[in-house]
């Protein structure tokens, strides 16, 4: 089956469906929304006027979206004959089990099942379904359009065609699809930028930094550095030519009494005030969009010009 047939249902349109619905759409697809809120059409329109302009290179020109666009507020109606349906409904686990078993029912026995949440199991959430063997996570990292890693996680009675179907649909809209070996509490991305978010609240709730400050630190250093080569390499290039072998002998040695050192602040009424009241008064002078926009123009650039050095090398 041709891109342009296959039909792809997205379920929810929050902030993560609003993504996969341009990247789909960007890609060709024929997109079938399933959400309950009446105000859905609106919600989706504006999404797309604010996501398409950072759409991948070599997308669809939004102009013609709307003839592949559809809405389908039933459930079983939205599923009856997909060939891929991606839900992202609200991390809740008896939720998600009430829709897989409905979609169990309705969907084609051969459709793909994609589950966007960020830290449940598909076996628990195909618990009440006949066979789950199709459900399959796919952990998009926000924002979806643009963000290209999607963490591909497997229960016991996922199928291993499963895996490789899923695999092979988020490669053919541009996305970055990394098998994790075995499921793990919020899966590995989730897991990094937690630790990273812990020590980033206990440094500014120290006033070692402000949080707006915090940012300038990472986005100059360390995500400078991240864009372009993982923690590993990057460590494996500090330890010079004798790479990280020289390093883990060296300044790597002492790592372990560094990490007794992290914070661990406690997140209390004082500790959230402060954050809130910091992030209002370094951000609040533009509007959600604004940020929006500028994140993303900044992100399709750095993606862009990683795609042009590939290119050459």
């Amino acid at each position: 089956m041709s891109q342009d047939e296959r039909v792809v249902t997205v379920i929810g349109a929050g902030t993560i469906g609003l993504g996969w619905i341009a990247l789909f759409l960007g890609h060709g697809l024929n997109v079938r929304v399933n959400s309950r809120r009446e105000d859905a059409p609106r919600i989706v329109a504006e999404g797309l006027e604010l996501f398409g302009p950072y759409l991948p290179e070599g997308s669809a020109d939004p102009a013609g979206f709307a003839e592949r666009l559809s809405f389908e507020p039933d459930l079983e109606r939205a599923v009856a004959d997909a060939d891929v349906i991606v839900e992202n409904a609200p991390e809740n686990l008896e939720l998600k089990q009430e829709l897989y078993e409905r979609i169990g029912k309705a969907a084609p026995a051969s459709a793909l099942l994609l589950s966007s949440t960020s830290t449940l199991n598909p076996d628990d959430m195909g618990a009440r379904m006949a066979d789950s063997s199709r459900l399959v996570v796919g952990h998009p990292f926000n924002p979806p359009h643009v963000v290209p890693l999607v963490e591909v996680v497997a229960g016991e009675r996922t199928s291993a065609r499963a895996v490789e179907e899923a695999v092979a649909f988020f490669t053919s809209v541009s996305r970055k699809p990394v098998v994790l070996h075995k499921p793990i509490m919020a899966f590995a991305a989730n897991r990094l930028q937690s630790a990273l978010l812990r020590e980033s609240v206990h440094l500014v709730r120290e006033g070692v930094v402000t949080l707006e400050e915090l940012d300038q630190v990472v986005t100059h250093s360390i995500g400078l550095r991240w864009a372009t080569v993982g923690p590993f390499l990057a460590f494996h290039l500090g330890g010079g030519q004798g790479g990280l072998r020289k390093w883990l002998g060296t300044l790597g040695s002492n790592l372990e009494r560094g990490w007794e050192g992290l914070g661990r602040p406690p997140m209390d009424d004082e500790t959230i005030r402060s954050l809130i009241e910091q992030a209002e008064a370094a951000y609040g002078s533009k509007t959600y969009e604004e940020h929006v926009r500028e994140r993303d123009a900044k992100q399709t650039a750095i993606l862009r010009s990683l795609a042009e050095v590939n290119d050459r090398a």
